[in-house]
């Protein structure tokens, strides 16, 4: 544990952060595989479910939790998925 007070706060900050950050990703993975699910139980509001992935996805990497060509990436797979 730090000494000084300034790196004391800021592991406290980066530990609340790391969590922020956690809870977003584990969030958008939940919200793809919902739609996975239903998609391939045939069930569900696929609509709503897909609009909530999308969403999840745009929001981790607004908050720069994912990169550009992954949140792409990510959104082309569930849309092939959605559509097919």
């Amino acid at each position: 544990m730090p000494i000084i007070k300034s790196a004391i706060e800021r592991v406290k900050t980066s530990a609340k952060a790391e969590a922020r950050n956690a809870s977003q990703l584990s969030h958008m993975r939940t919200a793809i595989k919902k739609f996975d699910k239903a998609k391939l139980a045939g069930e569900g509001d696929l609509e709503k479910l897909y609009k909530d992935a999308i969403s999840a996805i745009d929001r981790a990497h607004s908050k720069g939790l994912i990169k550009a060509n992954k949140a792409a990436r990510d959104k082309s797979r569930l849309s092939a998925r959605y559509h097919k």
